[in-house]
């Protein structure tokens, strides 16, 4: 399936940003080839980028570079479900749907890697699947996603354990 043959599914698409004129032509020319199944929003608002996001089932985020990532944060606590590129901050805070994890159901989006077309498409049509097909595990992923504490105190203890760790096993000196 390619990039515009998504648009034969069930779906609609929003996408905001603004950046590479390419891209941006893109997403005018392509909200008026599918103006029933896509809008395009060139240009940056916090307000508008928090309504898209709390409005959507799903985030797709394909970074190329992503030091930290605050929107697969925001879209978690929204109950937003993040597909993202596995790269920095977004590899870091979601955590792939593992239906036969270990505590039953595991994950909080899905991570694909590399950043390819197809790797994007495969993660895409994998959640749209569960979605539509697999609602308890969809409403599970909405929820760990909702309880999930990416607080700075968080992020401090988790510090806090790695130099705990460096202080046991400290490294061999000649």
């Amino acid at each position: 399936m390619r990039a515009t043959n998504i648009f034969h599914n069930k779906i609609g698409l929003v996408m905001l940003g603004s950046g590479d004129p390419v891209f941006e032509g893109w997403m005018r020319s392509t909200e008026s080839n599918y103006k029933d199944k896509f809008r395009g929003w060139v240009g940056f608002s916090v307000p508008v980028s928090h309504r898209i996001t709390a409005g959507c089932d799903i985030l797709l985020m394909p970074s190329r570079f992503e030091p930290c990532g605050l929107n697969q944060l925001y879209a978690m606590q929204y109950g937003t479900v993040p597909v993202v590129h596995g790269t920095g901050g977004l590899r870091d805070t979601v955590e792939t749907f593992n239906p036969f994890g270990a505590k039953g159901e595991e994950g909080t989006g899905w991570a694909f890697s590399p950043l390819t077309v197809d790797k994007m498409l495969w993660a895409l049509r994998t959640a749209m699947s569960t979605f539509r097909e697999h609602k308890p595990s969809w409403e599970g992923l909405m929820k760990r996603g909702m309880t999930k504490d990416h607080t700075w105190d968080h992020a401090a203890e988790q510090y806090e354990q790695i130099f705990e760790w460096a202080f046991v096993d400290q490294p061999y000196v000649m």
